[in-house]
């Protein structure tokens, strides 16, 4: 595999548990909770967030410059993603685990 600063590994780290994190809270959680946590659009959001944050991990182990792209974009995404999950309440490993990829992408985007 391509050498990896920490920072980049790090980063992937995050963007994985995030993924997984979005997607488990997304199917098993919400779905189960009902109301607000069914939302179409709260649903959508966080599965694109997963999607994102497995695609910027992919991009990043290529060793390609674009991470920075992509990481950009999973920044936004990931502080949507938590902005909402806090609104719908009762997400906290949710937020926190977009706002800690957020902060990761930041730096890479840099």
């Amino acid at each position: 595999m391509h050498h990896h600063s920490q920072g980049m590994a790090a980063c992937i780290e995050a963007c994985t548990a995030c993924a997984r994190t979005c997607l488990e809270e997304a199917l098993g959680h919400c779905l189960e909770a009902g109301g607000r946590h069914v939302e179409p659009a709260h649903i959508r959001l966080m599965i694109a967030c997963a999607e994102m944050c497995k695609a910027s991990a992919a991009i990043m182990a290529t060793g390609s410059d674009a991470h920075r792209h992509s990481c950009r974009a999973c920044a936004e995404i990931c502080e949507a993603c938590a902005a909402d999950c806090e609104r719908v309440g009762d997400m906290d490993a949710c937020v926190s685990a977009c706002r800690t990829c957020a902060a990761e992408c930041r730096k890479m985007a840099a």
